[in-house]
């Protein structure tokens, strides 16, 4: 038996120095993602719950006195009209943005598809939008759209239609908008599908060719099936940036014409910044925080059924 108790005796301090060694490595670990936790803690977490509290308050910037008034912000926004028009607005625009920014990526992903280097250009030239800032690509399209020497115009105008002032027609204005999110957002979308379509198995569709399978049911059955888990992650990257849509706004419509353009941020920009109504933007920040949250939630929900992961 002395033998067993002096083995015991001299495992322990290396138990010991291997708890020591784990708690050091994950300290060490945790070291590299301390400055991340810390910047999403100042500039993410303490922003969101102090805009939270002052969502309960009247706080005015124009006026130092402040107090505490309840629900009484979330209650008038929910009962507005205003409201649901703007929310409206951000969902059409959204949803339109969305559809037409993965069918149009896709569809240029099996255009471009290629190793030659001309289609390698020709991809280049399609992502060189996503680099741009909004603000100056807002700009390029004011210039654009401009009713007397535009460019889209002036393309009409070559068959015999009249000039169209897209920025101040309540039904062009949001198309508008939508046009530039889809001039700068396309290029990404086409990349991810293209590396989706480069990652499924050529052998998949050698063995459905056999089959007699044709093109159309090789894209429907295996194609669009595969791309499912980069389609979501498109979808969910996409709404949440849409739905978030300001500048694109602030530059080129301000909310116009007739409020047709009037999405959700720039609203709360409004509100906090023009009306300096703090307290009132503060609760309207949360409540467009849980949409967003909801919707996402919903999305995957949604797509665990339709989503396949090979293997």
């Amino acid at each position: 038996m002395e033998p067993s108790k002096n083995v015991n005796l001299q495992a322990t301090p290396i138990k010991h120095k291997k708890s020591h060694y784990q708690f050091f490595e994950k300290l060490k670990d945790f070291s590299f993602a301390a400055p991340a936790l810390i910047f999403l803690c100042i500039f993410v977490y303490y922003p969101l719950l102090y805009s939270l509290f002052l969502s309960f308050t009247n706080w005015n910037m124009a006026k130092p006195a402040w107090k505490f008034i309840g629900t009484e912000n979330y209650e008038k926004l929910l009962s507005s009209d205003e409201f649901y028009s703007v929310l409206g607005v951000t969902f059409k625009y959204t949803i339109i943005d969305v559809v037409l920014t993965l069918v149009i990526g896709l569809l240029l992903a099996l255009l471009l598809n290629s190793t030659k280097k001309i289609y390698g250009f020709m991809r280049m030239i399609v992502f060189m939008p996503y680099y741009i800032s909004m603000v100056i690509a807002a700009m390029i399209f004011i210039w654009i759209f401009n009713t007397q020497y535009g460019v889209a115009n002036m393309v009409i105008g070559w068959f015999g239609l009249d000039p169209v002032n897209w920025l101040n027609n309540p039904s062009t204005a949001l198309w508008s908008l939508i046009m530039v999110s889809l001039w700068k957002s396309i290029g990404f979308a086409m990349l991810i599908f293209i590396a989706g379509l480069r990652g499924i198995p050529v052998e998949y569709y050698e063995a459905s060719s056999i089959d007699g399978a044709s093109k159309v049911r090789q894209f429907f059955k295996i194609t669009l099936p595969l791309l499912s888990p980069i389609t979501l992650f498109l979808v969910v990257t996409n709404f949440i940036s849409s739905m978030q849509v300001f500048q694109s706004i602030n530059v080129m419509t301000l909310g116009g014409p007739l409020n047709t353009t009037k999405a959700m941020v720039y609203w709360i920009y409004q509100m906090a910044f023009k009306e300096f109504k703090t307290g009132r933007a503060s609760a309207l920040v949360i409540i467009f925080f849980i949409i967003i949250i909801a919707f996402t939630i919903l999305q995957f929900a949604v797509s665990k059924k339709r989503v396949h992961y090979e293997g």
